[in-house]
């Protein structure tokens, strides 16, 4: 009986904290749902919890607008493609062979006409000079002494053609188009002095012969000088041609480059199966000559604007205008959102083509943060490897220059002369992926970026960025520079692509459910990022010759391209 009044005495006081315990146990949901809403996801970047800059230029300093109402996933979301390949692009490939009526050189060359080119620039602008200067040779049937590399102007890189390129692979290749020569021969036993002059820019077939071939007839050996896009975009088929097969493939680098630009790229896959190079150029020369302000107060304006005295005749820019019309390099952390957004997650490697980068570390911390699997030559080769190429800013370039064409996806920011041949030349072999930013209309898309959720940001970039990611004939034939569209030598597959077409068809996220192909004229005519860049002449005071830019790969073609029609700079 005592036992029964104890038991019934102890439910009643477990009964009576009953109540107690609940409200106990509920304050403490309430406050573990609290937690769970206000504290930050473990998939975000603490980088981007800060607020963001603002890029007016008519603030002097670092500007909070709100904290970002969007947190950036590690991962890069769902797809319906793959990121790593281009759509349709096995049914293109590049096609340059000449054919059976462009008659062999042997044939049409005559005696007592020899060409020389002086190049301009850096090792990509050279590049564009020397694959037109064959071309040249070919219209004025004249024999083609190996080109001289610009050795003077704001490089300072004392290389000549046979360290950066394979000479004797070069004379031979295209041994059936031009007759090659390595150096001028000896006139009545005596040096003999070619006689400079230049023509304008974008020169056509036909001005060559009316105003070039008339002076070689008389003067027998002339030197083109500044010889950067001195040949016209549109040309007569098998010449377009003609120009490929020298840039694609007559254009090889010496077996000191590629060696050692192949033991970077075996690195890169040795680290992942796939990777991205970023050609950042966010160097402060760069952004200097850009004109365009990135929210750095007094301080950024004072530092490129005093880089900006060295070019006595560039003209003040509106950095807002710049910006606005696309014509700014996307900050380091703008470029890693716009990666995100189009689905590379953070486990994706990046290998990053760079000079030294405005402010350092701090432009880079974002980027990292985004994508921590981040490397340089400098930091996946040794220094004594570097060593031979690392005083001659040409052969840097052209290390980088292998890895960004040998690399999965490659991504240009902004729209320079490295970005264009790769673009070309990407396609030629095969329409690897080359993501252009749409810098245009990401500008006012970054401006609000404190205002959006990332899944509306996401849909913006993928949607902005159409046209924009190297697919097949998302430029109409005769678009843009001939470098970065060579359209004339990419051929398809039609049986292929009828048999595709025939069967049935998936449509993924972004395909063309007409089942044509299309070319994203809007997008790729009024959103192109176009960078207009110094001129580096160097024939007024205030040129680029003293500049302290070495090693970066930069390139910078003319400002100013209307130039007088017809210049001869030295007489006999």
């Amino acid at each position: 009986m005592a036992l029964h009044r104890r038991r019934y005495h102890y439910y009643n006081h477990l009964r009576s904290l009953l109540p107690l315990i609940s409200a106990v146990s509920g304050v403490l949901l309430i406050l573990f749902g609290l937690l769970s809403i206000l504290a930050p996801s473990p998939t975000v970047s603490d980088s981007f919890r800060h607020p963001r800059r603002d890029y007016s230029s008519n603030v002097g300093a670092d500007v909070a607008i709100g904290e970002p109402v969007f947190r950036v996933p590690s991962t890069g979301g769902r797809l319906g493609h793959d990121v790593w390949t281009s759509r349709n692009s096995k049914f293109y490939y590049g096609c340059s062979n000449a054919s059976k009526n462009f008659a062999n050189a042997g044939t049409i060359t005559q005696r007592d006409r020899y060409l020389l080119i002086a190049t301009s620039g850096g090792l990509n602008q050279q590049r564009t000079g020397i694959t037109d200067a064959v071309v040249a040779a070919r219209i004025l049937n004249a024999t083609l002494v190996v080109p001289k590399l610009d050795q003077k102007s704001f490089w300072k890189d004392a290389s000549n053609f046979a360290d950066i390129f394979d000479v004797d692979w070069f004379t031979k290749s295209l041994s059936n188009d031009v007759k090659i020569i390595k150096n001028l021969p000896r006139r009545r036993g005596k040096t003999w002095t070619p006689h400079n002059m230049r023509v304008p820019r974008k020169c056509s077939e036909r001005c060559y012969q009316n105003r070039v071939l008339p002076v070689l007839l008389r003067r027998h050996a002339i030197q083109l000088t500044k010889f950067d896009y001195r040949l016209a975009n549109k040309l007569d088929t098998q010449l377009q041609k003609l120009r490929c097969r020298v840039n694609y493939h007559a254009l090889k680098f010496t077996n000191p480059i590629l060696k050692m630009g192949k033991t970077l790229v075996h690195r890169m896959r040795m680290k992942s199966k796939h990777f991205i190079a970023l050609h950042l150029r966010y160097e402060p020369d760069m952004l200097a000559f850009s004109g365009c302000y990135y929210g750095g107060g007094d301080r950024e304006r004072e530092e490129l604007g005093a880089i900006r005295k060295r070019w006595k005749t560039l003209h003040i820019r509106n950095p807002d205008k710049e910006r606005r019309h696309g014509k700014c390099p996307l900050t380091p952390k703008e470029v890693g959102l716009m990666l995100r957004a189009l689905g590379y997650g953070s486990d994706v490697h990046i290998y990053v083509a760079s000079g030294e980068v405005y402010k350092g570390e701090e432009s880079l911390a974002p980027l990292k943060a985004l994508f921590p699997n981040f490397y340089t030559k400098e930091t996946i080769a040794k220094k004594e490897e570097l060593e031979p190429f690392s005083s001659f800013s040409s052969r840097m370039a052209a290390l980088d220059f292998i890895v960004c064409d040998e690399s999965d996806v490659f991504v240009t920011n902004n729209n320079g002369n490295m970005a264009r041949i790769l673009a070309g030349r990407r396609k030629y072999f095969g329409h690897k992926p080359t993501i252009r930013p749409n810098a245009k209309k990401l500008y006012r898309l970054f401006l609000n970026e404190g205002n959006i959720t990332w899944d509306v940001f996401v849909s913006k970039v993928r949607s902005y960025q159409r046209g924009f990611m190297g697919e097949p004939k998302e430029v109409r034939p005769g678009r843009g520079e001939f470098h970065e569209n060579p359209h004339t030598c990419i051929c398809e597959d039609s049986e292929a692509k009828a048999k595709k077409d025939s069967g049935p068809r998936k449509y993924g996220k972004g395909y063309n459910v007409t089942g044509e192909d299309s070319t994203n004229d809007d997008l790729n005519v009024d959103d192109e990022p176009e960078l207009s860049e110094p001129d580096n002449d160097g024939d007024q005071e205030g040129t680029l010759e003293d500049d302290p830019l070495n090693g970066t790969g930069l390139d910078y073609e003319g400002f100013n391209s209307e130039e007088p029609e017809l210049e001869e700079i030295v007489s006999d």
